[in-house]
């Protein structure tokens, strides 16, 4: 690997502050691991050397960024030819830009200065925009929100008593009532939980409120909204058969863990805990929901299900955002939620 350019003086001490400085900087980017997979995997795909990397050409990271956003069209001779060779899976030009910030921050904890200068930038950015243009019909539709049939289906049909399923039980009645983002109560593989950045046993709280009602509390130690070193508090309450408190207190009697293991785990056949895979979990989810002529659905549905289950309850929509953690009104968000319950609000008035 190429050695950076030298960023401070050369004492140990400094170097010593530089590294922490470094490791605390990269806390809490979300999206860092996930970005630079995506740039190793481009790489990988396009034959590039390690030494050309890092630090990374414009004409490198241009080139990922297109490859990165497009979405092939079938009746293209060139691009349906070399598909399966380029391992085309496309995301949306504005997680596109969250890799390269991913690169541009790897490039700095690496000690290179940031990849990409302001000109860069807007050359890529006017490229980007050219994909959005063509492939603006092609989008694929929402996915709909989880709804109350589509999670008494799940429960329905996992085996609470297994310790696997009573993890992807306690996480599907959590992320909906909570309306938690689904990697919040999931890691991306085994080896990435971390206690500093996702939820653990010490972090579940139950209590009575004021009106001596049960409650559970989730301290989240990293949240995508949240700055460095802030928790944010999800708040779970009492929701009949599908409780996501009862789901909570099953999967602690299911799973036995000590107070740093994962929230969300299970236990493998040699007994040893492991933290729930997005992945698997959701592969486990769709397996059902496809059995029950719903079709799969991706994590973040859980978190619009809850907020379309409580707008139908008539919950003032200023509870459901600092509920739900969100930073403004979420304008789109509501609409979206709202399509599943506007019946309840708009149907019929001529008759009244």
């Amino acid at each position: 690997m190429n050695s950076p350019p030298l960023s401070t003086i050369d004492h140990p001490i400094i170097r010593h502050i530089a590294n922490m400085a470094n490791q605390a900087a990269l806390r809490d980017t979300a999206s860092y691991d996930t970005g630079l997979r995506k740039f190793r995997v481009f790489c990988d795909v396009f034959s590039i050397p390690e030494s050309d990397r890092l630090p990374a050409s414009f004409e490198l990271l241009h080139s990922f960024a297109l490859w990165a956003a497009t979405d092939p069209e079938p009746s293209d001779p060139l691009l349906s030819a070399v598909g399966s060779s380029a391992s085309f899976e496309p995301v949306s030009v504005g997680v596109v830009r969250k890799y390269l910030s991913a690169v541009r921050a790897w490039h700095i904890a690496q000690g290179w200065p940031p990849s990409l200068s302001s000109s860069d930038y807007e050359r890529i950015k006017w490229s980007l925009r050219g994909l959005e243009n063509l492939q603006a019909g092609r989008r694929k539709p929402l996915r709909p929100p989880i709804s109350i049939a589509m999670l008494t289906v799940i429960k329905a049909a996992l085996i609470l008593s297994d310790p696997f399923d009573a993890c992807v039980w306690a996480m599907a009645s959590c992320s909906f009532f909570g309306m938690m983002r689904f990697s919040e109560v999931s890691v991306t593989s085994r080896s990435a939980f971390n206690p500093s950045k996702h939820l653990t046993r010490a972090h579940a709280f139950f209590g009575h409120d004021l009106r001596n009602t049960p409650y559970a509390r989730l301290d989240l130690p990293s949240a995508k909204t949240a700055r460095a070193g802030e928790t944010q508090s999800i708040f779970l309450t009492e929701q009949g058969d599908l409780c996501p408190l009862a789901a909570l207190r099953n999967l602690a009697m299911v799973v036995p863990a000590l107070a740093d293991d994962p929230l969300f785990s299970w236990r493998d056949s040699r007994g040893e805990i492991r933290p729930m895979v997005k992945v698997r979990a959701l592969e486990r989810i769709n397996s059902m929901l496809v059995a029950g002529g719903w079709g799969t659905s991706f994590g973040h549905s859980f978190r619009m299900g809850g907020a379309s289950f409580y707008l139908a309850q008539k919950v003032d929509p200023e509870i459901i955002r600092i509920a739900g953690r969100w930073k403004s009104l979420a304008y789109e968000t509501y609409i979206r939620a709202f399509e599943q319950i506007s019946s309840q609000h708009l149907a019929n008035a001529i008759s009244s």
